[in-house]
């Protein structure tokens, strides 16, 4: 595998013995990269740049307490609880997975997935705050002003770990596809009054690439184990981040953990009402940051993700995305209506030969369409605050969306509504009394044309 870390300024936070013994780490990191062989001495020199590897991160530890001890530095406690949990849980359920394996390529991958992704997150985030040059804590917010914060603070911590301007897209993003993503989920609770904080990062596949990625000296193209294994460390510390820097949530703790499909994805947000939705665009990919409070989700939604099953949890979700782009050859209908009964219906329908999305207004319609460009739209008339002729209206104004066919798929006959819409070239005109099976076979005809 071609993949080296390579030390930047910006993994320098100044303070010098942290910085040597975080370079340090990173060598042993890279050393492992060309060891994973399939030969026996490449799993011995392995097994050998692992305790090493240990060693050294035992070494920075201490060192690195030691000195936020002689500064007063007030985050100690905070910094070596996250220290102990990968010194007393991640880093040994690593090494039984390498010794019960023997050394098998795929664990050393997972292993140095998760250390290059805590590596990453620990020196770009956690570390920052020793120095000062992390995001403050906001304290005694309201709602409106909370959000407001929250904005500030993912734009700033995405700043400091990748050097990305983000800019947030939409503060109400409803769980629109955008490319290829990765759908990560994350449970927090506190054990004193059992509540629950549910976070949901989204990622397009190309800003992964592009940032934990990069930073691991990836030359692919393409999303791989070792790199989702890096990316859930690293999200896990992002979010971490955020959680400090708001007093009503920095004593959660981390419960669970699940990567989930897109169709699992968008079953929970049709479902439950988002405390925070927002879609940023960083100019290396989108990604979105939600989250629900405080009930937990139906256990059903997803395999939760442990020591012991990481490995093929994520070797599993992997195949799955493979296979469901193969699927995404198919044609893609973004269906509008404001009505739940009609979209589920509609994608019930059309779900087996074609990708549908879902949304419930010509304003997401937009956004949706800006994200995931469909081959079709299905547009109801009647909608509130933005109707369905607004909404084509838009779509034609925009030379970007002026060809997009769309197919008004409405309650509405009258000869007055059709000649409404006339002059923005919809491409067909369908009424949602027809029979199911007449709508489908219009919507295969449709398609079967623009073949030829």
């Amino acid at each position: 595998m071609d993949t080296q870390f390579v030390w930047r300024e910006e993994f320098n936070i100044g303070v010098e013995v942290i910085d040597k013994e975080h370079q340090r780490l990173f060598k042993v990191i890279n050393k492992l990269f060309t060891l994973n062989k399939e030969d026996a001495n490449g799993r011995f020199a392995c097994q050998e740049g692992v305790k090493y590897f240990k060693g050294h991160a035992m070494k920075h530890f201490a060192d690195e307490e030691a000195y936020m001890e002689s500064i007063g530095y007030e985050g100690l406690e905070q910094h070596s609880h996250i220290h102990r949990s990968f010194r007393e849980n991640t880093l040994p359920a690593l090494e039984r997975e390498l010794e019960e394996t023997g050394y098998a390529p795929d664990a050393v991958d997972h292993f140095l997935g998760v250390c290059s992704g805590w590596l990453i997150g620990h020196t770009l985030s956690e570390d920052l705050s020793i120095t000062g040059k992390s995001v403050r804590k906001w304290e005694g917010l309201l709602p409106g002003e909370e959000l407001a914060a929250m904005k500030k603070v993912i734009s700033e911590l995405v700043f400091d770990m990748f050097h990305l301007e983000s800019q947030v897209v939409s503060d109400s993003y409803h769980g629109e596809r955008f490319g290829k993503g990765v759908y990560y989920y994350l449970v927090y609770g506190r054990e004193q009054d059992k509540k629950r904080q549910q976070v949901f990062m989204v990622f397009e596949e190309k800003l992964l690439i592009n940032t934990v990625g990069k930073a691991m000296g990836l030359h692919s193209n393409k999303l791989d184990s070792m790199l989702v294994h890096a990316a859930r460390y690293t999200a896990k510390q992002f979010v971490g981040r955020i959680m400090e820097c708001f007093p009503s949530m920095e004593d959660y703790e981390l419960k669970a953990e699940k990567l989930l499909s897109y169709e699992q994805f968008q079953k929970v947000i049709e479902k439950e009402k988002l405390q925070v939705s927002l879609l940023y665009n960083t100019g290396e990919g989108y990604f979105s940051y939600c989250m629900i409070a405080p009930h937990l989700l139906e256990s059903g939604v997803g395999t939760p993700i442990g020591a012991e099953n990481a490995m093929s949890e994520v070797e599993k979700y992997l195949m799955k995305r493979e296979k469901q782009s193969g699927e995404n050859a198919r044609k893609k209908i973004l269906l509008v209506d404001d009505s739940m009964t009609i979209r589920q219906a509609m994608k019930e329908l059309l779900g087996k030969d074609y990708e549908v999305s879902l949304v419930d207004s010509g304003i997401a319609a937009i956004r949706a369409i800006t994200l995931n460009r469909p081959d079709l739209v299905l547009l109801d008339y009647e909608m509130p605050v933005c109707d369905g002729r607004q909404t084509l209206e838009m779509l034609r104004s925009d030379k970007s969306f002026d060809d997009i066919p769309v197919i008004f798929l409405t309650g509405r006959g009258d000869p007055e509504s059709v000649k409404k819409v006339m002059a923005l070239r919809p491409a067909g005109y369908l009424l949602k009394y027809l029979k199911p099976d007449e709508i489908k076979g219009n919507i295969d005809s449709f398609f079967e044309k623009r073949k030829g």
